[in-house]
């Protein structure tokens, strides 16, 4: 937006554009910075400045207050650049779908942009080239909550394609949100792995100091070339210092917190490798490289739903659900329970061929439904329980199975079947 009022009076009076260094004059204060643009939160009485340090600051003017430009923005050159290509260096893809990685900052305005290119989005960390050659392309430019069935389906072809045309490895820069689902996603339609896939993201965006994209970026790198990993995987930071990463399995990893730049851990295993540097250390038993070709597997039926069981959860509500789906996983309390009221929901929506699966929202631990009395009546009401797998892998399951088969013990059959470490034989305390 347009600055107006009496803001967009003295920018004018000093000639001042954004992206231009400005001081502002504020009584006994003075501020300067790169001149952000305005925007619908703004006060229309702020002006908002880029310290050198990279964070944003407002400053309030009034009639008292004097602008002065100190110098003007450079013009922002076209790229134009074409991705360099070393016979000596292995490849690596880069699938951007979005989010606060795929952004870039650009340092003579200081405001972060969208990647709106491959060239862009690996310029922007030009580390990266050195440690190989770099096939990358822009495949969705989304908020990863608006990632959809659909979206996985076309990147597992993306990425298989990349595996099978000769890269060691595939990057997939992903908003932070929702990158627990894709990695499940791609973890099931994804067979006969040649090289890692790395779901990467950045808590922080890359106009902040803090920010951990490239750190992420390149740890993902390292262990494309310089492991034998072929799994799907979550890589982010492993602690809240920039010392090391870690790489989760792409169905036992849930982010944990909102803003942690360590948001990302394992569920009941450990994670599978530790990243510092160049250096990689592998936690746990993982899957190595096969010689492929990669298959995919992406027939997924999307009419599924997760549904959380709380204090007065209305048997009105899960009824209402069921009517318009095909599958549900139940998120239970402690071992995997629900109310009694419930129970006939369960019982009902069976009866009708509503596949329904329980996992427990506690996340940590199993589902048992032998314990109690309870369990034992949704057993009966025909759920069935789905050991330590996380609701929203069992959610992602779901629709995958109900993808690759119609029959209900076939789809229990898979659903039942370690296919790509979700159920974990041993919890480490």
């Amino acid at each position: 937006m347009k600055h107006t009022g009496l803001v967009g009076a003295l920018l004018e009076a000093a000639g001042a554009e954004i992206g231009d260094v400005i001081e502002v004059h504020a009584g006994k204060e003075v501020r300067a910075g790169i001149l952000m643009p305005h925007h619908d939160f703004s006060s229309p009485s702020v002006v908002t400045l880029k310290m050198p340090n990279g964070y944003n600051i407002g400053v309030r003017v009034n009639k008292d207050t004097k602008l002065k430009v100190v110098s003007k923005k450079e013009d922002r050159p076209s790229k134009g650049k074409s991705l360099p290509k070393d016979a000596d260096k292995k490849d690596v893809a880069v699938i951007s779908t979005g989010g606060t990685i795929a952004s870039y900052v650009d340092y003579r305005t200081g405001a972060v942009h969208p990647a709106i290119s491959a060239e862009e989005l690996v310029f922007s960390v030009p580390e990266l080239l050195d440690l190989c050659n770099i096939r990358a392309k822009v495949l969705y430019s989304i908020l990863s909550e608006n990632m959809r069935v659909s979206h996985w389906a076309g990147l597992a072809k993306a990425v298989a394609a990349e595996l099978n045309s000769g890269a060691v490895g595939v990057i997939v820069p992903h908003g932070t949100d929702t990158m627990g689902y894709t990695s499940a996603a791609l973890s099931f339609m994804l067979r006969s792995l040649t090289g890692p896939v790395i779901c990467v993201g950045s808590q922080r965006s890359s106009d902040r100091p803090s920010s951990d994209a490239i750190m992420n970026l390149l740890a993902a790198t390292h262990l494309c070339v310089g492991s034998d990993l072929a799994e799907v995987v979550v890589l982010m930071h492993g602690e809240s210092s920039d010392s090391y990463c870690h790489a989760h399995r792409g169905t036992k990893v849930r982010k944990m917190h909102s803003s942690r730049r360590d948001a990302f851990k394992s569920i009941n295993v450990d994670p599978i490798a530790k990243v510092e540097g160049a250096n990689i250390s592998f936690l746990s038993d993982y899957t190595r490289r096969a010689k492929g070709p990669v298959e995919v597997r992406d027939k997924i039926d999307g009419r599924a739903s997760m549904l959380h069981f709380y204090p007065g959860f209305e048997a009105d509500h899960f009824d209402l659900i069921a009517q318009h789906v095909r599958g549900v996983v139940v998120a239970g309390s402690g071992l995997g329970h629900v109310s009694e009221e419930i129970i006939g929901s369960i019982k009902k929506a069976v009866r009708a061929g509503v596949h329904v699966y329980v996992t427990t929202q506690c996340l940590y631990g199993s589902v048992n439904l032998n314990v109690y009395s309870t369990g034992r009546d949704m057993i009966a009401a025909g759920a069935i329980p789905l050991g330590d797998m996380l609701p929203e892998t069992a959610y992602v399951k779901l629709m995958w199975a109900m993808g690759q088969a119609e029959d209900p013990e076939e789809i229990r059959k898979i659903m039942l079947t370690d296919i790509a470490g979700e159920f974990a034989p041993r919890r480490p305390i």
